[in-house]
């Protein structure tokens, strides 16, 4: 049976100086002291003019502003060599973004092997997060043109937090011409993401069963219609290349009995997320063990926030199911973080807002404003000590202190080739 384990959502533009470096080590450092094993983050891609890392320039390109070193030098053979390990698409990177656009990959490259190769020496895993589409006018969408419809964007139909549904914009796949090509284009989607990260979270999972299409230049999702996705048929291709993949599925939101058919049958964790299920009935004994427990992610309000626009009702649930665990603390943020930890599910995250107790105003984006997200970041210091020994024992009440926290050195995760399978561990 696999372990119970714990960790942190933060993104690294919200570390001290929103880059990596100095501040990303000791943040692994901080997160060994406070007996964590699990460090998410999101997309690494290049972010949109608002930045945000879900509309990146690329879905296989890092961004070149988290470098702390970005005028490192670069050799003419370590380009060739990246150029020949990246066949599939550096060439289009480098022809879309321009000159200097490949160094700058291998530099990202240099400065995140060292940092994951230092997290795995203590025993941290890196989490990363897969948006299920492209930007409009990405390196993806214009040189794979052939790879997407025309005539219809992406979106959500309308539910209870939105009237007229939610009008994303991103172009949609088309299924027939991936499935064509033996999904190769996901398949070495994948293949990038596992050379970055240990396991990664799936944006917006139910989109691989089906998926809202909205008629191109309509100005709300109203007129969308639901069109049927890939289903296992893609992860059963991407399996036989690379190996059992380690992904936790994002099945937030309206979700069907084929959706959770897909997830159970590939065996995937799901998420169950604190501020929702206290919305309803709850009973935590009821989260499933194979889920990943979050108190929100960073599409909620922080922990502090949520719990000021609560009814008593609400609030008077989450005290009895923190009662019922034996988790007590008048901090609201604390109490939320405790029954995450305290929940069946295999793994919990709590982002680093919630930690600080911080209000809304450290809420790192609201979905369906663009601008004014993404920017929220630490204070140097903030993340001390005495945080990281309240934490420690919280995760050690709870049964998810790893088994050795430090002191074994493991070596830094190799590079695949392209007929390289992986077989990794469920997160």
């Amino acid at each position: 049976m696999l372990s119970r384990a714990s960790g942190i959502l933060l993104h690294p533009t919200s570390l001290p100086g929103g880059q990596l470096g100095r501040e990303a080590y000791r943040f692994v450092d901080w997160l060994a002291a406070a007996g964590q094993s699990r460090w998410q983050i999101l997309p690494l891609g290049p972010p949109d003019e608002h930045g945000s890392p879900y509309r990146a320039a690329s879905a296989f390109a890092c961004w070149e502003g988290l470098l702390a070193d970005p005028d490192a030098r670069v050799s003419a053979r370590e380009l060739d060599a990246f150029v020949t390990h990246h066949p599939y698409w550096a060439a289009d990177w480098a022809a879309f973004a321009g000159e200097g656009a490949l160094a700058a990959q291998v530099r990202f490259e240099r400065e995140w092997s060292a940092l994951r190769a230092y997290a795995a020496e203590r025993g941290v895993r890196l989490v990363g997060d897969l948006p299920i589409y492209v930007a409009p006018g990405s390196a993806d969408h214009l040189m794979h043109a052939e790879l997407f419809q025309d005539g219809a964007v992406a979106g959500v139909p309308p539910d209870e937090w939105s009237a007229t549904g939610q009008l994303w914009g991103n172009p949609l796949y088309d299924w027939n011409a991936l499935r064509a090509t033996g999904y190769r284009w996901w398949v070495e989607r994948f293949r990038r993401t596992f050379e970055l990260v240990d396991d990664a979270r799936v944006d917006h999972f139910r989109g691989f069963v089906s998926y809202w299409a909205v008629p191109a230049g309509n100005k709300t999702a109203l007129s969308g219609r639901w069109r049927r996705g890939p289903g296992r048929g893609l992860f059963d291709v991407v399996r036989r290349e690379l190996g059992e993949l380690p992904l936790i599925a994002e099945d937030l939101g309206v979700i069907t009995p084929a959706v959770d058919r897909l997830r159970d049958g590939l065996g995937l964790p799901g998420m169950a997320v604190m501020h929702f299920l206290l919305g309803g009935r709850f009973e935590l004994a009821s989260v499933p063990e194979n889920r990943v427990a979050y108190t929100g992610t960073h599409d909620n309000d922080t922990s502090a926030g949520w719990w000021a626009s609560q009814d008593e009702r609400v609030r008077r649930r989450a005290h009895d199911a923190a009662a019922a665990a034996g988790v007590d603390d008048d901090d609201p943020s604390w109490l939320l973080i405790g029954l995450a930890l305290a929940s069946p599910a295999r793994t919990a995250i709590v982002p680093a807002q919630d930690l600080l107790s911080l209000g809304s105003e450290a809420r790192m984006n609201t979905p369906g404003r663009e601008r004014g997200n993404w920017s929220w970041r630490l204070e140097p210091g903030q993340l001390d000590d005495a945080l990281a020994a309240r934490l420690a024992e919280l995760t050690r009440r709870t049964s998810r202190l790893p088994a050795r926290r430090s002191g074994a050195r493991s070596a830094p995760a190799p590079r695949r080739s392209s007929r390289t399978r992986r077989r990794g561990s469920s997160p």
